[in-house]
C-alpha cells in the first residue's frame, strides 16, 4: 500500500543579494517529506546573484526593480501581485533589504518569516556583528521570526547561539553565525509549514519539537 504524498506549502523566497540562506532553503526542500515547495524567488535587485543561482537550481526567479516604482506602496503592490499569482502560502525573507509597508506586512501576517543575524531583541537593524563586538557580548547568534510592521520585532520562532571568541573580527563572527542561519532557517520553515509554530499573542508557541537542553556558557569553564 502506497503512503499518501506529503502536503507541501508553496513558498516564495525574497532576496536582495547572493542568496546564501535561499540556497539552504532550496537544499532542504529537496528532501522527501519536507513540507515546503519553493515555487519562486523574487529580488528587488534584477542583478542579484541569487536570481541566477535559483534559476540554476530549477526554481523560477523574478526581478522586480524597486527603483522602477515611485514609492514603497506601488512596489509592494507589484510584489504582492507576483506572490499571489504564484499562489504562495508562506513568504521567506532571506537577505531582503527593503522595508515593507504596514499594509503589506498586515496582508501577509502569520505567513511571512525572516532571518536576522543577531539574537533578537538585541542588535536590530544592520551591522549586527560589528555592534556585537563593540558591545563586548560573549554570545551572539541568529533569529528566525514572524514579520510585523515594525522592523526586527516580530514573534520569535527559533534562535541559535555561537560564542564570541577573543580576537574575533566581524567577518569571522559573521561566518559562524551564518553557519547556524543555514541550520535554523529550514528548521523554522518546517515548523511553520507543519503548523507547529503558532503565534500566541506576541510570542510563538511550538508543538512537539526537540530542543537542546544544554546551556552554552562562554567563556567556558
Amino acid at each position: 500500500m502506497r503512503s499518501s504524498p506529503v502536503s507541501r506549502t508553496r513558498v516564495a523566497i525574497l532576496i536582495s543579494g547572493r542568496g546564501s540562506n535561499m540556497m539552504s532553503l532550496l537544499e532542504a526542500a529537496k528532501a522527501p517529506g519536507f513540507p515546503a515547495e519553493i515555487v519562486t524567488v523574487i529580488s528587488n535587485r534584477p542583478d542579484a546573484q541569487g536570481l541566477a543561482r535559483a534559476q540554476a537550481a530549477g526554481v523560477p526567479a523574478l526581478g522586480i526593480d524597486h527603483k522602477a516604482y515611485p514609492n514603497r506602496e506601488s512596489f509592494d503592490a507589484a510584489l504582492d501581485a507576483a506572490l499571489r499569482e504564484a499562489r504562495v502560502g508562506i513568504v521567506c525573507l532571506a537577505g531582503f533589504m527593503r522595508l515593507l509597508t504596514p499594509r503589506f506586512t498586515e496582508s501577509w501576517s502569520g505567513r511571512m518569516i525572516n532571518i536576522h543575524p543577531a539574537l533578537l531583541p538585541s542588535f536590530k537593524g544592520l551591522h549586527t556583528h560589528e555592534r556585537a563586538l563593540e558591545a563586548g557580548v560573549k554570545i551572539h547568534g541568529c533569529t528566525v521570526h514572524f514579520v510585523t510592521a515594525e522592523m526586527d520585532v516580530g514573534p520569535i520562532i527559533m534562535q541559535a547561539a555561537v560564542p564570541v571568541l577573543e580576537g574575533d573580527t566581524p567577518e569571522r563572527l559573521g561566518a559562524r553565525v551564518l553557519t547556524q542561519e543555514h541550520v535554523i532557517y529550514p528548521a523554522a520553515l518546517r515548523l511553520v509549514c507543519e503548523g507547529r509554530a503558532r503565534i500566541a499573542g506576541e510570542r510563538v508557541a511550538v508543538d512537539e519539537f526537540e530542543v537542546a537542553t544544554q546551556a552554552l556558557v562562554v567563556p567556558g569553564a
